[in-house]
């Protein structure tokens, strides 16, 4: 990764970093900040929170427990703690990549997954997308999200096992 030379200075390449709150997202987030390290990138945290993930959960907790008079609450509970949790990963890696001296900074946005990535990624302003193998349930979904970008985002896209 090279820095681009404009009229104003040079331009520091970017990464992009997905995290979905998954052991495996976190550990890509740890392997880009030794890439950043290598190549002096800014890196970019992004996650997207789809609060049809909340209401789907929330419909498993009504159909299992018949306390169907609470999904809205529970999906409102399941919201805040989604929220929560991605908070307190971006809290826990930007201390670890100021430790590491490498810059970074992050995007929460509100959305369907598949469409705020590619719109994110294709924006024109990342040299490389990194990406956990799997997602939060360790099973095809995040694969198959992978899959799904894979063809359709711009920059070069680093997936970790």
């Amino acid at each position: 990764m090279t820095s681009m030379v404009t009229e104003t200075g040079p331009v520091r390449a970017k990464i992009l970093v997905l995290l979905d709150g998954s052991t495996w997202s976190h550990k890509c987030a740890l392997h880009a900040v030794q890439v950043a390290k290598k190549s002096g990138s800014l890196v970019v945290f992004f996650s997207v929170l789809d609060r049809s993930e909340a209401r789907a959960q929330a419909f498993t907790f009504c159909t299992q427990s018949d306390m169907c008079h609470l999904i809205k609450d529970h999906e409102e509970k399941i919201w805040r703690d989604m929220k929560r949790s991605i908070n307190t990963e971006y809290q826990d890696l930007l201390t670890h990549y100021a430790k590491e001296k490498v810059d970074c900074e992050s995007r929460i946005v509100e959305g369907d997954v598949r469409e705020e990535i590619l719109t994110e990624a294709n924006s024109g302003r990342y040299s490389l997308v990194v990406m956990g193998a799997y997602g939060k349930s360790g099973k095809s979904h995040a694969g198959m999200l992978s899959e799904q970008i894979a063809g359709l985002v711009d920059p070069p896209l680093l997936i970790v096992r």
